[in-house]
């Protein structure tokens, strides 16, 4: 079934913090009217990298989650700078948080937090043929770089310690993504 999109009678805007916070006013193919809210990023976007150290392996990172107070595992994932593709802001972040960059980069999707509310998009970027190479990045302290092989994958969803949404669905997107491709 196809619907056509509600029909915006008009936008209120304001900034919160970091985010840029609209207010719409809705009206649906049915004659309901409704006000949601969006928020839109003040940035580029940002991007979760999959780094493979090698066919099977994953670097993983474990870093200060502030919003659980506690360290977490996940991917590599940053911010898009301005004037930076989602590639180069992959390697960047690759070199700043891991160690690593990497000679072959490739976006497999965008991800998206919570779309009925949020205009924010996360691009999934695989990153292969690593080789070692450091940038300084805005992390306090150096981040613990972890191999992890992809077939112990469902061990690795039931650790307390790894609980990123982004970082659980960009690695089975990834684990699927490089199992369709020709050996």
């Amino acid at each position: 079934m196809s619907r056509r999109l509600p029909i915006i009678h008009g936008i209120t805007a304001h900034d919160v913090g970091p985010y840029h916070m609209e207010r719409l006013d809705l009206e649906f193919a049915n004659g309901q009217r409704r006000q949601y809210e969006r928020l839109h990023g003040r940035g580029h976007g940002a991007v979760v990298v999959v780094p493979m150290l090698d066919a099977d392996t994953v670097l993983l990172v474990r870093e200060y989650a502030a919003g659980k107070h506690r360290y977490e595992l996940g991917l590599v994932k940053g911010r898009i700078d301005v004037g930076e593709s989602p590639l180069q802001a992959a390697n960047r972040e690759l070199q700043e948080e891991a160690g690593y960059g990497a000679r072959s980069l490739a976006v497999l999707r965008a991800l998206t937090l919570a779309p009925t509310y949020m205009s924010h998009e996360t691009h999934l970027v695989l990153a292969r043929d690593l080789y070692p190479a450091r940038l300084q990045g805005d992390e306090p302290e150096e981040l613990e770089v972890i191999p992890w092989r992809l077939d112990a994958l469902h061990q690795l969803i039931l650790r307390e310690d790894f609980s990123e949404g982004r970082s659980i669905a960009a690695l089975f997107i990834a684990r699927e993504w490089l199992r369709m491709q020709p050996t």
